[in-house]
């Protein structure tokens, strides 16, 4: 009943743009670190960013000023902007909060998460 679901997903050209979306139904998700990661097959799950209760947020390196996450609590949604794709960027998407509303966020450690979306798959094309 009360679950992650990710949607905006779909193919995009390389230099193209996207936004994915997180419904997080949840009464006190404004409460919570959330966090975007990513994973294509045969590789290990990536972080992407996370958000904390206050806005505070942290990127990996690895996304090079190119992703932004944001959330909006007032429609219990949490999203992933993403510009300038490139056919690496390809993968399966997720959205992820901690266990408990009192763990802050410390980066995008897929460790640190236990409750999780279903994923949603971005194409980038060469």
């Amino acid at each position: 009943a009360q679950q992650l679901m990710e949607s905006g997903g779909g193919s995009v050209q390389a230099g193209g743009s996207l936004r994915l979306s997180c419904a997080a139904p949840r009464a006190d998700y404004r409460d919570y670190c959330m966090g975007w990661f990513r994973q294509v097959p045969g590789k290990e799950r990536e972080g992407v960013a996370v958000i904390d209760s206050d806005g505070s947020t942290t990127y990996a390196d690895s996304m090079e000023g190119r992703f932004t996450i944001s959330r909006d609590n007032d429609k219990n949604t949490l999203y992933l902007q993403m510009t300038s794709l490139k056919p690496e960027d390809t993968a399966m998407y997720y959205c992820a909060r901690r266990g408990a509303y009192w763990y802050r966020c410390q980066g995008p450690d897929s460790r640190d998460f236990e409750y999780w979306g279903r994923g949603t798959q971005v194409t980038v094309s060469s």
